[in-house]
């Protein structure tokens, strides 16, 4: 079993209610990977929820090994089991440059609305995927893939990177 160092469950300030998210820091990346492959898309124990695991961000503070400009894309037209991994994956065979993917949900109910982000270290990269991924399939859909508008105020400004062992759970 992988060797968890801590668990953190975030909680509303106000209510000390969970907010349905979370984090786990392994000893390794290795150990997250495992976990991350083993589990992710996998339903909890005891309820109808999945698993939605992905590589957390670095902390105020922390160096990022992989600094440096970010370019992302939008993709549309996701089926409803595509995950964080499932889409990142469908790029990372193609493109070695890709740093992270999110699909965005329900805040409710937890559910895919559609869509979602791949982010790439590499501009060129970036620009190959909208033309070569377009149309292509991820799961039971062919995607549709545009520019990603950066928004100041979106939930996804935070970057997505595989730390030493720290996974984003939610």
């Amino acid at each position: 079993m992988a060797q968890v160092i801590s668990v953190k469950i975030i909680r509303n300030k106000l209510t000390g209610q969970p907010e349905g998210y979370g984090f786990v820091e392994f000893v390794s990346h290795q150990a997250a990977e495992r976990v991350l492959q083993s589990y992710n898309g996998t339903q909890m124990p005891g309820t109808e929820l999945t698993f939605r695991l992905n590589w957390a961000s670095f902390g105020i503070g922390e160096r990022r090994p992989e600094a440096g400009p970010e370019h992302s894309i939008f993709v549309g037209d996701l089926a409803p089991d595509v995950t964080d991994y499932l889409l990142q994956e469908t790029f990372r065979t193609q493109y070695m440059s890709v740093r992270g993917a999110k699909v965005v949900t329900d805040p409710n109910t937890g559910r895919s609305k559609g869509y979602g982000f791949v982010k790439f270290g590499d501009e060129n990269e970036r620009n190959r995927a909208m033309s070569e991924m377009n149309g292509i399939y991820c799961s039971t859909r062919p995607m549709r893939i545009s520019a990603a508008t950066p928004k100041k105020t979106s939930g996804y400004q935070q970057q997505y990177a595989a730390t030493k062992g720290k996974l984003l759970f939610d």
